[in-house]
């Protein structure tokens, strides 16, 4: 992943409606969830909601399928990988272990 393309997934998830129907969409992968499921759940009118939407995808988070009539997003759990990847890659300076106790707390929850 490329700086910029951090810097706009990070800005991106840097608003709770966007950061929550992100994580939302984590949990709910490989299948996705519709946008009207999105929408009760945040409590938004559909229009506000599709804002924020629009937002994540354009940033590589969030991809829209269309299943008969309903939209089913989904998160890039690619760019999810990349983003943390970018954002972990340095922070060792070459020394694993510092790194250990992260990568620790993913495998265990």
């Amino acid at each position: 992943m490329e700086t910029n393309s951090a810097l706009a997934a990070l800005a991106a998830l840097a608003h709770p409606t966007r950061l929550d129907t992100f994580r939302l969409l984590v949990r709910h992968e490989p299948d996705g969830l519709t946008t009207g499921a999105l929408v009760a759940a945040s409590g938004l009118s559909q229009s506000t909601l599709s804002t924020h939407l629009a937002v994540l995808a354009k940033a590589g988070l969030v991809t829209a399928e269309k299943r008969g009539r309903q939209q089913v997003q989904r998160a890039s759990i690619d760019t999810l990988r990349s983003l943390m990847t970018f954002l972990a890659k340095d922070c060792c300076q070459g020394r694993p272990e510092l790194c250990e106790p992260l990568v620790a707390e993913l495998i265990c929850c």
